[in-house]
């Protein structure tokens, strides 16, 4: 789960909650004082360093007044697919956009390798959105890409002692998905 900073900006500009209040708010073990008006102030320009938890999320919703699935964004991630990224990018390409239901389909009957390991992480990603009780039917793909990840390093004998490089390639996916509004 990744929190939405826009929507943060706007419910706290709404309600008029300062950042010391959501700081004050997010405070737990480890997350404390400056640490965590540093956090929220991170979380509010869109970086999510420190990471936030599902309790953060929540500590955030009920301080601004709203659900948490207002404020997130549901997100997963497969790293390490062994794949190229040109590849399954075709995958992600074909799905952006779509709803839920359209994309798991696609995806189901998608005959390209890198269809398996994108379904997991939309599924991974409902299922989140599951537990902080969204909508499933108003889900959609906000966000789907690929990023290059290590290469595997193989060499193949050729003549006279020599050997050729293969790259095997690999790919970080990432899936997001929102509530329509």
């Amino acid at each position: 789960m990744r929190l939405r900073s826009e929507q943060i900006k706007k419910r706290a500009g709404e309600v008029g909650v300062s950042v010391e209040q959501l700081a004050q708010a997010v405070e737990r073990d480890g997350l404390t004082g400056k640490n965590a008006e540093s956090a929220v102030k991170n979380w509010m320009s869109g970086r999510d360093h420190p990471r936030a938890k599902r309790g953060d999320i929540e500590a955030l919703s009920t301080a601004l007044g709203c659900l948490p699935k207002d404020i997130a964004k549901f997100t997963s991630m497969v790293r390490n697919h062994r794949g190229s990224p040109k590849k399954a990018k075709l995958v992600t390409d074909m799905i952006k956009g779509k709803s839920f239901e359209d994309a798991s389909q696609m995806l189901e009957f998608s005959t390209k390798r890198a269809a398996t390991n994108i379904r997991k992480a939309l599924m991974a990603a409902q299922a989140d959105a599951e537990q902080l009780g969204a909508d499933t039917g108003s889900l959609f793909v906000s966000e789907a890409c690929v990023d290059g990840g290590m290469h595997i390093k193989r060499f193949r004998p050729k003549d006279r002692g020599r050997a050729h490089p293969i790259l095997k390639r690999t790919s970080h996916i990432t899936i997001s998905l929102q509530e329509r509004s």
